[in-house]
């Protein structure tokens, strides 16, 4: 390979990485439990951006299951982000000439 085209592609690289970095940021991803009691939303940089709990889920006396719901809605956010992260680097990598 011609050292001026895999330098022409490690710039391409460097440019779609630096696209990527801004993207997550306004990336946003939502996980739900609880039958959409418990909404986890987070960002491309796996921030937690809101968290919304219903009401009626919330009891003092069982706050362990509280607890599992947001931990399962952040884990289904986690999910989602990843899969939408996998998209994008897919997308990114097809446009590459490696």
């Amino acid at each position: 390979m011609n050292p001026f085209d895999l330098m022409k592609n490690m710039q391409n690289i460097q440019s779609q990485m630096q696209q990527m970095q801004s993207k997550l940021a306004v990336m946003r991803a939502t996980g739900s439990a609880g039958a959409g009691m418990v909404d986890v939303t987070i960002n491309g940089k796996m921030e937690v951006q809101s968290i919304h709990i219903s009401v009626e889920i919330v009891d003092p006396a069982d706050v362990s299951t509280l607890e599992v719901l947001v931990a399962s809605a952040f884990n289904a956010a986690v999910k989602n982000i990843q899969d939408q992260l996998k998209t994008e680097a897919t997308s990114l990598a097809g446009g590459m000439n490696l």
